[in-house]
């Protein structure tokens, strides 16, 4: 069943698969934030927000791959005219299901496509790219963003996270960003992955090598070489006051068997 609200008040009720967490953003109102990805039953993206993991109850704390339940309305026009946006009330969500790791592949596969600009022109914001990668390399980050992500991840830390079984919430911010340059129907593209797992992933690397030149020398052979040529594909998303500026959200590897799993 579809819903189209027109920017009401009023509520309704949905499910979807949690596929993609974007990076926590502080907000005075709701705390730590995040804003969740996700696929509903009919296949189309849904963009969850606000959800703060300091309010959620244990039992509402879900995990990538898992189905929620949960009610709607869409945001204020003014606020947020992205067609997928939906405004979470927090407290009805509710874990229903996991999608069995046999039917993800196929499940994904009906998401992908091959050209941003056709999805910008067909209203969409969220999009699963299958793409040529040209290039993956890294960039040392500012000061002020790497104080800024510090007391963000501090936060994190106390409040707990859906993706903390893993351990993927960095103890210390990662001193750089990673991007990509692509390609896909319409032309190149650069872009900085906003993928956590990324970071977290380099701050491993970097522990267990003693050595930040082999951790990032690592993650070049491993994003840039591996994955790529194994198969992978961008979760896209557009910036919520440039319409036009899309972002990657997330990275899936997705192989040449029918299996697929996250970075």
């Amino acid at each position: 069943m579809a819903f189209d609200l027109k920017g009401s008040l009023e509520h309704a009720d949905d499910e979807a698969f949690i596929l993609i967490k974007a990076a926590p953003r502080a907000s005075e109102t709701h705390g730590e934030t995040v804003c969740i990805a996700a696929i509903d039953h009919n296949g189309c993206w849904v963009r969850l927000y606000p959800v703060s993991f300091r309010q959620l109850e244990d039992a509402q704390k879900f995990r990538r791959w898992d189905r929620i339940r949960y009610r709607w309305r869409k945001p204020v026009a003014s606020a947020d005219r992205r067609v997928e946006s939906r405004r979470v009330d927090q407290g009805s969500i509710e874990i229903i299901g996991r999608l069995r790791e046999k039917d993800r592949h196929a499940f994904i596969n009906r998401s992908a496509v091959t050209s941003l600009r056709a999805e910008l022109q067909a209203g969409r914001s969220l999009a699963l790219l299958n793409c040529e990668v040209i290039e993956f390399w890294s960039e040392r980050q500012n000061q002020n963003e790497m104080e800024r992500q510090h007391n963000v991840y501090r936060i994190m830390r106390q409040q707990g996270d859906f993706l903390s079984q893993a351990n993927l919430i960095p103890r210390e911010v990662c001193p750089y960003v990673f991007k990509y340059r692509y390609r896909d129907d319409d032309g190149e593209h650069t872009g900085t992955c906003q993928d956590w797992e990324t970071e977290a992933t380099f701050l491993r690397r970097r522990s267990e090598f003693c050595s930040e030149q082999k951790a990032l020398e690592w993650m070049v052979e491993k994003f840039g070489v591996e994955f790529p040529r194994e198969g992978m594909a961008l979760a896209m998303g557009t910036h919520r006051y440039r319409a036009d500026q899309w972002l990657i959200n997330g990275i899936l590897r997705v192989n040449k068997n029918p299996q697929l799993s996250f970075l």
